[in-house]
């Protein structure tokens, strides 16, 4: 995300918000069909045939279902029990053994923190049942003091909830001091359009702070999801953690499903701990459009293979 490639970045956010582009990826087959390349499909049952095949090739699997900023309690609801179904889809599937993530702004978090408790803590509850690890992702910034505190709250009550954090964002450095020893932590760049004021805009920062943030939580004893695709940033970890004894049992590598196939076969094969995020549910635009955006590379596969597909 160097400066030119911020502008490239900003610009693919705001024309995938106009009307007509949107309805040419949701409302055609071929716009349709190449999304897959990046969501697992429309349905749990989806999802969980991706997490089987993945794990026929040694990767581990992250459910997450798609969608955000839920407006009504009813929708709400729904997304608690969708969720509830996938811990229990996990649970059956222990040669697959899934882990679940969660978006705070599906289950109310813009009605109130504790409307949105109300449906976060029976997941909660179902995942210490089931013994299954349970993930809070992290939004936009104006949503990560309610985030935190809702994470806080869930790791207090069964310890096997982590949760996100943006390298992205400058607070975060002061973020990751607030967590409980021993929170399990996602360590990702972050992918919304963020104001200058609250994100780092520039790749380098992004990733200086990445390497700074990881150091600083793996020396304070967390569990640290690694979520990169740069193979740069995998390498220092690689090199900091082969260097403590027992460090890779509380580090694992996590990629996103469609992308850089090739570096996780590459790291699995290597014995190393590879989990693949699957993303999966009607709501998939929005995600979409945040991982082209996030790689600009990832523009061309997608409007070659359109066009491809269209003829």
């Amino acid at each position: 995300m160097g400066l030119s490639t911020g502008v490239v970045r900003a610009s693919i956010l705001r024309l995938a918000h106009h009307r007509s582009v949107r309805s040419l990826v949701t409302g055609t087959r071929p716009g349709r069909a190449v999304a897959t390349r990046f969501v697992a499909g429309e349905t749990l049952a989806d999802a969980m045939s991706v997490a089987r095949d993945l794990s026929d090739v040694g990767l581990l699997s992250m459910l997450n279902l798609l969608g955000e900023d839920v407006e009504e309690p009813e929708q709400a609801l729904r997304v608690r029990e969708s969720y509830l179904s996938a811990l229990d889809a996990s649970a059956a599937a222990p040669d697959i053994d899934p882990a679940v993530s969660v978006k705070l702004t599906q289950l109310g978090l813009d009605d109130s923190i504790e409307a949105c408790w109300a449906n976060l803590r029976p997941i909660v509850v179902s995942a210490e049942d089931r013994g299954s690890l349970l993930m809070i992702d992290m939004e936009s910034h104006r949503y990560v003091d309610a985030t935190l505190e809702l994470a806080a709250r869930a790791h207090a009550a069964y310890p096997r909830v982590g949760v996100a954090i943006q390298a992205a964002l400058r607070r975060s450095e002061t973020d990751v001091f607030a967590l409980a020893p021993g929170t399990r932590i996602r360590l990702v760049k972050g992918a919304y359009l963020e104001p200058e004021d609250v994100a780092f805009t520039t790749k380098r920062e992004v990733d200086a702070n990445f390497s700074r943030l990881f150091a600083t939580v793996f020396a304070r004893g967390h569990p640290v999801d690694v979520a990169t695709h740069d193979p740069k940033l995998i390498e220092g970890v690689r090199a900091r953690v082969d260097g403590v004894e027992g460090g890779w049992g509380r580090v694992e590598f996590q990629m996103l499903y469609g992308v850089r196939r090739d570096l996780q076969s590459q790291l699995a094969g290597r014995d190393l701990p590879v989990r693949v995020y699957i993303p999966y549910g009607t709501e998939w635009y929005p995600y979409l459009t945040r991982r082209l955006a996030e790689r600009p590379a990832n523009v061309w596969f997608f409007v070659s293979n359109l066009v491809r597909t269209s003829r």
